[in-house]
């Protein structure tokens, strides 16, 4: 790259010029990084030789520690370069929809809302929700929010599929144990550089009373919005907006992003066979369980990896699963 960088007719087209010198730029700073670990574990080589050798326990330690820290951050490292497909780095759109269950997976809905926002929230995202159906009882039917940030669609999207929890049930008088399931679904948000052409004859869009959560200050006027795109048969809504013509340019952002998904599952079938566990919402499909009774333990089914801990995985510490999923996962789907 450094080479074609150097040509005499090396901007004549451009786009071409800035695509490679963003590709160089990435790859300088990857190498710059590794080569920053390789400093650092010879450093603590060195350090630690000199300490053993003096018996120094507190420096020892201090390295012991250093060591732990490096270890993580190689492991970050690792982990985005598994996520080297065009959609990683993009931001993602989420959406969870309630299953089996009635009030139970509307309550579940609104569990899994809230540790997907805590985990946004440790990773530095920005979320903001743009649809929320609150259940008949309790909890929410259905919401659709965007996660802004480094690689969240990466990361986002190995969370595609059934999450099914198992519990004492609070709506239950004979505090019986209840199993429920949801559905999520994750979507790279487009950006304006990605041309996705739809038909403005092939849209239906209707306009309704926000109300809800989240709709209290936008639901005296029918400023929500509702877009259907026939040939599909994609149905995409905002309704979080003040304003008509801010939740149809958000709905219709959404519809590109759900739209692009869907050309990019075209064109590869091994991503058609996976997508096929998320029709339906119920026993046997699911790829992580949540027991909260008889047991506390969190299990993903794909990777089978188990964290005792419900609690903190609950209050978004979901990276673990992430991480395991996307190194199982590694160089068997490109997408």
């Amino acid at each position: 790259m450094e080479i074609l960088s150097l040509k005499s007719d090396f901007w004549e087209n451009q786009a071409n010029a800035k695509e490679i010198l963003q590709k160089k730029t990435k790859l300088t700073e990857s190498l710059d990084r590794w080569r920053k670990f390789s400093n650092q574990i010879n450093d603590i080589e060195n350090l630690w030789s000199l300490a053993w050798q003096e018996k120094d326990q507190a420096v020892m330690e201090e390295l012991n520690a250093e060591l732990d820290e490096l270890e993580a951050e190689v492991g970050q490292e690792e982990l985005k370069m598994m996520l080297s497909s065009e959609q990683d780095p993009m931001d993602a759109i989420i959406s969870i929809h309630a299953g089996a269950g009635g009030t139970e997976a509307q309550d579940w809905v609104e569990m899994l809302l809230r540790m997907y926002l805590r985990w946004a929230e440790k990773k530095k995202f920005v979320t903001k929700v743009i649809d929320l159906q609150p259940g008949d009882e309790a909890g929410v039917k259905s919401v659709s929010f965007t996660i802004e940030g480094p690689y969240a669609y990466g990361y986002a999207k190995a969370e595609i599929g059934i999450h099914r929890l198992v519990r004492i049930s609070p709506f239950d008088a004979g505090a019986r144990r209840h199993t429920s399931f949801a559905s999520v679904f994750v979507y790279p948000e487009i950006d304006d550089d990605i041309k996705i052409e739809i038909n403005d004859d092939d849209l239906r869009i209707d306009t309704f009373r926000a109300g809800g959560k989240g709709g209290q200050h936008v639901n005296k006027t029918d400023s929500a919005v509702r877009i259907t795109h026939l040939p599909t048969g994609i149905v995409v809504q905002c309704q979080n907006e003040r304003s008509q013509h801010k939740n149809k340019a958000m709905a219709m952002k959404y519809l590109k992003s759900r739209m692009y998904e869907r050309e990019l599952q075209m064109k590869n079938e091994k991503l058609n066979e996976e997508n096929k566990t998320k029709k339906d919402i119920a026993w046997g499909s699911q790829i992580r369980s949540y027991i909260l009774h008889p047991y506390k333990m969190v299990k993903d089914h794909r990777t089978n990896l188990e964290i005792g801990d419900a609690g903190r995985v609950m209050d978004g510490d979901i990276d673990e699963f992430i991480q395991a999923y996307l190194m199982n996962t590694s160089g068997n789907v490109k997408q």
